[in-house]
């Protein structure tokens, strides 16, 4: 079974999608630790409704970034975590974190990487970009997280259409429809040993 460590900074959507995947037993996982960077977020409340152990770290009780990683490596390392997801989690991760669970780590993005991604790009500033570009065509990209931002090997892509009256709020809730779908997705592909990275490339087998 794979153990699985959620870091999150706001409400939890993709989180809520993961519980109730595994819940439902599409993935053949568990959900050992929740760890958010921020104390409001709704995130935790999910995962304490859940069961699931939460934990809230405070950036501010650390001297730097590479401390407050530390303490996330020692926490998901001592539950022996499998599998990190970045669900919203909204602070760059160190160098430090990134080699400890090399080609362990995933993130969601809302939008066709590379397109709309990198600095700057997150949350409604993507959408927008889409919509000021007058782009046709968006989506979401689950990939496996390197040192770069939103650079690292695309596990799995998925489109859906920009209509002509689209808002910003509207394109947002068609994008994370389809978000939930494929970071599941991605999820139970590591659930099932089925994903092997081979340079850039993400194999399926």
């Amino acid at each position: 079974m794979l153990k699985i460590g959620v870091l999150i900074s706001g409400g939890g959507t993709n989180l809520q999608a993961i519980i109730d995947n595994i819940d439902h037993g599409y993935i053949n996982g568990k959900i050992e630790l929740i760890i958010s960077n921020r104390e409001d977020a709704y995130g935790l409340v999910r995962g304490q409704k859940a069961g699931i152990e939460t934990l809230y770290v405070n950036p501010k009780d650390f001297k730097n970034n590479q401390e407050y990683d530390l303490k996330l490596i020692k926490e998901l390392k001592d539950r022996e975590i499998d599998l990190i997801v970045l669900a919203g989690y909204l602070k760059i991760l160190s160098a430090d974190f990134i080699m400890e669970f090399k080609n362990r780590i995933i993130n969601i993005h809302p939008s066709l990487i590379p397109s709309f991604c990198g600095d700057g790009y997150y949350g409604e500033k993507v959408h927008k970009g889409v919509l000021d570009y007058g782009c046709k065509i968006t989506g979401a990209t689950v990939h496996i997280v390197d040192e770069g931002t939103d650079t690292g090997p695309i596990i799995l892509q998925r489109s859906v259409e920009v209509a002509e009256n689209e808002t910003v709020q509207s394109l947002q809730q068609k994008v994370l429809e389809i978000e939930h779908k494929i970071l599941v997705e991605a999820i139970k592909l590591f659930s099932d040993n089925r994903i092997s990275v081979e340079g850039r490339r993400v194999k399926i087998v």
